[in-house]
């Protein structure tokens, strides 16, 4: 049996990193492949070449609009007064992420980092995959090479639906970028801006694919979700903000909670501390049983698709438009720009919870056959 190793963003936080590491497994281990992902144990903090110094940390905090420079300041002195509280919290969020990829993602033995790669190590498998999530985020990873797979002959590399994160290539990476993109046999993306980034640098059309997380069926996942031991036991407004919350969103949720006698559950807040520690599995769980879900998040915008989760999609907090990407190609994808927030009347209750899933069933069909097509295409599958 051919083995495949899958290498990705390993992140033991992100309910979306775990997932869609699981997911591109299940769907390689469907054509009959052994997989295993390898653990890239880099310290990208280390590899920065534009790391902020102090002064101009500060600088920057001084341009900012002063309600902006507030909330910063404001946010770094919470954490300061509840460090304790954070890394404990952390700590139990890290070991329940762990638990779940313990049980469902084969890990290999070997672990790699930027300067310790095993000369024999493209011996040992057949396929490098590299993906999904954003590894070609340049403000992520810095433009690590271990990211296009150029320890493996061109042939052997595979790219399965990565993102860059981001619209443009900062001009320092452009280089790497257009050479390492040039050699990879396999070239597929997660969004459009991606596949723009590549023709731009490349001059190649590439495919854009879903997410893994959507080739696997609500069947599949609730096999793998579990009820949160504090989950309510009345129907909830559930929310999965990465960047926050503004004061007068904060406020439209209450009134809809309020009005709609629904108790909110925040999924991301650490001030809910039972909540802010569960693990993938109850995060599967928590959207598939909530009555409404509102997040800026990608995966919590695929998986209110799978389990068709009334849902509303927030723009991201202070992140540039590039990084509402992915979640525009999906909403797109899918028909359902119905959902932006800024597409809402929320004094009709009618368009905040009734969300016609209908025609997604055929999209996801159609989408499901093009991921497969390139796969057994890059996987040389007969």
């Amino acid at each position: 049996m051919k083995k495949i190793a899958i290498l990705t963003i390993n992140d033991y936080q992100n309910y979306g990193n775990r997932l869609q590491n699981y997911a591109a497994q299940e769907v390689i281990k469907s054509f009959g492949f052994q997989v295993e992902t390898i653990v890239n144990s880099t310290n990208y903090a280390l590899l920065n070449p534009n790391k902020i110094t102090k002064i101009a940390k500060v600088k920057n905090l001084i341009e900012l609009p002063v309600k902006e420079a507030y909330n910063k300041v404001s946010f770094k002195i919470w954490k300061l007064i509840n460090k304790n509280k954070l890394n404990y919290l952390t700590n139990k969020k890290v070991e329940s992420f762990k638990i779940f990829t313990s049980t469902y993602i084969k890990e290999a033995e070997i672990t790699i980092a930027e300067n310790n790669i095993p000369s024999d190590l493209s011996n040992k498998y057949d396929y490098f995959v590299t993906g999904s999530d954003q590894v070609w985020n340049p403000a992520f990873r810095y433009g690590s090479s271990i990211d296009f797979l150029t320890f493996a002959p061109p042939s052997k590399r595979i790219a399965y639906a990565p993102s860059f994160g981001v619209s443009e290539i900062p001009i320092e990476y452009v280089d790497k970028y257009k050479l390492w993109l040039s050699q990879m046999s396999n070239l597929s993306v997660r969004e459009n801006a991606g596949a723009n980034i590549i023709k731009d640098l490349t001059g190649r059309d590439t495919p854009v694919l879903v997410d893994p997380t959507l080739m696997l069926t609500k069947e599949k996942w609730i096999s793998v979700s579990k009820a949160a031991s504090n989950k309510p036991t009345k129907n909830y407004l559930l929310t999965y903000f990465l960047g926050g919350v503004s004061e007068k969103n904060k406020n439209i949720i209450k009134e809809i909670s309020k009005k709609n006698d629904l108790q909110i559950v925040n999924l991301a807040d650490m001030n809910e501390a039972d909540t802010f520690v569960q693990g993938p599995s109850e995060f599967i769980d928590y959207i598939n049983s909530a009555s409404l879900f509102f997040t800026d998040s990608f995966h919590g915008v695929v998986f209110s698709i799978l389990m068709e989760t009334p849902f509303i999609v927030f723009d991201r907090r202070g992140h540039e438009p590039s990084m509402n990407s992915r979640i525009d190609t999906i909403l797109s994808t899918f028909q359902l720009n119905s959902r932006l927030f800024k597409n809402i009347n929320f004094d009709s209750n009618e368009e905040i919870f009734e969300v016609d899933f209908f025609h997604v069933e055929s999209i996801v069909e159609g989408e499901r056959n093009k991921v497969c097509k390139y796969l057994k295409g890059a996987l040389q599958v007969k």
